[in-house]
């Protein structure tokens, strides 16, 4: 087999691994999905860029220190996103789905939150239709989860 043919086989296992061995996570609308974090500004500033796919069941959790109105946006990011924003009690305040790649530098529009959130979580486009995500639906954190500052 061609190593390039492993590659999914390989992301696969290491996701699988990852949650076995209590890395972590997030569940939001009955499944859960293994986050990244980023919780200080290099790691938020940063977020997905440069990445050419976000492995199924995977997301990127950005944790904030206060709520309050948060904007985001995709400069260098190649792949479309959901972005749903939590607030203090990790229910669901605001989602922009689907956010198309954005190559244009500092010309790339921003996508805010409606209302104040602390909690940001990143997954692949069409993830929030997929789960019928409504406003008000809760985020449960699991292990790994730094707590909050």
């Amino acid at each position: 087999m061609r190593p390039a043919a492993l590659l999914p086989f390989a992301s696969a296992l290491l996701l699988l691994s990852a949650c076995a061995n209590g890395g972590p996570w997030v569940e939001v609308g009955g499944e859960r999905f293994k986050v990244e974090i980023a919780d200080d500004d290099a790691e938020r500033a940063r977020g997905l860029m440069f990445r050419d796919e976000l492995a199924k069941g995977a997301g990127m959790l950005f944790i904030h220190e206060d709520e309050q109105p948060q904007a985001y946006w995709m400069k260098n990011t190649r792949i479309p996103l959901d972005i749903l924003y939590f607030d203090n009690d990790r229910k669901l305040v605001t989602q922009q789905r689907n956010v198309p790649p954005c190559s244009g530098g500092n010309r790339c529009p921003s996508y805010s939150s409606d209302q104040p959130a602390r909690y940001v979580l990143e997954l692949n486009a069409g993830e929030a239709e997929r789960l019928k995500l409504q406003d008000g639906a809760e985020m449960t954190f699991g292990k790994g989860i730094p707590p909050v500052r």
